[in-house]
């Protein structure tokens, strides 16, 4: 599907610009999904010793907050640089479809937040903490330290 291409001695550049829901599957990520156009861009080079691929990937991914489940997006550049294998390379052609699946894939943050400081849902009435407080008392002690509550200043 984005094939490119590697000439001996050369250094060539590629660029592709692809449908988000075209290029993912809905089972993509676990959270989100990427949407709008994902754009490709680098350059392929064979110095005689090795052939790299390298290059960016832009992109837009929409996900609901880990913290208060409100949908956010962001805007994702991932950087990439990797070493092909001579076997792969067919009729000075190379598909890097899987290699930007992969690095699309790997590069996602282990949590999703709608920004670093998000406040979350209160536990008890499950207001969003972003938009304003609650009144509840959110207080929750361990039962089995409950009694460390009877001692005031020593």
């Amino acid at each position: 599907m984005l094939k490119v291409q590697i000439f001996k001695g050369e250094i060539v550049p590629f660029s592709f610009k692809l449908s988000a829901e075209k290029f993912c599957s809905e089972d993509f990520l676990d959270n989100g999904k990427f949407i709008g156009e994902i754009e490709i861009f680098g350059e392929t080079v064979n110095n005689g010793l090795e052939f790299i691929v390298r290059g960016k990937i832009k992109c837009c991914k929409e996900f609901n907050c880990d913290r208060c489940l409100t949908t956010a997006t962001e805007n994702q550049i991932h950087e990439f640089e990797e070493e092909i294998d001579s076997a792969e390379i067919v009729e000075n052609l190379f598909d890097i479809t899987e290699l930007v699946r992969d690095i699309l894939i790997a590069s996602q943050p282990i949590q999703n937040l709608c920004k670093a400081d998000c406040k979350g849902l209160c536990p008890v009435c499950g207001q969003n903490l972003n938009d304003g407080e609650c009144n509840c008392n959110r207080l929750s002690v361990d039962p089995r330290l409950a009694p460390l509550m009877d001692f005031k200043n020593f």
